[in-house]
């Protein structure tokens, strides 16, 4: 269900009341939705005050879009939901393509594990601080990070694929 505009623009505007210590921070109106633009060194601290003060204690997805040519190139977006206010908030960062990288939010929102996990395999962002930081879909020898822009549009040759596969299946264990 949509959310009238007029709450849209009642929520961002209180939103950016309760952050105002936050000058480096950009509150604004999305489609349906409150956003917050926020530099990645703040990301942290802001993610814990959006949980604790404003309530927003369900992190509903975390993702990448790759903005090449932009700079920074990345920018990875998170969904957060307020159970308690029944109201959704969209918290965007940037990092470049030379330093890939946020902190996690998992000791935050544990459930962002594995959306922190398939953002890492399909974009290649690290995310400093996650427990158990590993691909999710891709095997761990796989070179690329397939939804970034610059990945080839024909894919990978499957042939070397399955040969890279085939021998590190068949490598004895600690690779002796």
């Amino acid at each position: 269900m949509r959310v009238p505009s007029d709450q849209v623009t009642a929520q961002a505007a209180e939103l950016s009341q309760a952050l105002q210590a936050r000058p480096r921070l950009q509150v604004h109106e999305g489609l349906d939705m409150p956003v917050i633009e926020a530099p990645r060194e703040e990301l942290a601290g802001l993610m814990r005050e959006l949980r604790d003060a404003q309530r927003f204690d369900h992190c509903a997805f975390v993702t990448a879009v790759d903005r090449l040519p932009d700079q920074p190139r990345f920018e990875v977006v998170y969904a957060l939901y307020s159970i308690a206010r029944n109201r959704w908030l969209r918290v965007k960062t940037r990092c470049g393509e030379d330093d890939p990288r946020v902190p996690s939010v998992t000791g935050i929102w544990p459930g962002a594990d594995w959306h922190e996990r398939e953002c890492y395999d399909m974009f290649g962002v690290v995310f400093d601080g996650h427990p158990d930081l590993r691909r999710i879909l891709m095997p761990e020898e796989f070179p690329h990070h397939p939804l970034r822009k610059d990945f080839p549009r024909d894919g990978i040759e499957p042939d070397r694929l399955y040969r890279q596969w085939e021998a590190a299946r068949r490598a004895p264990p600690g690779g002796a």
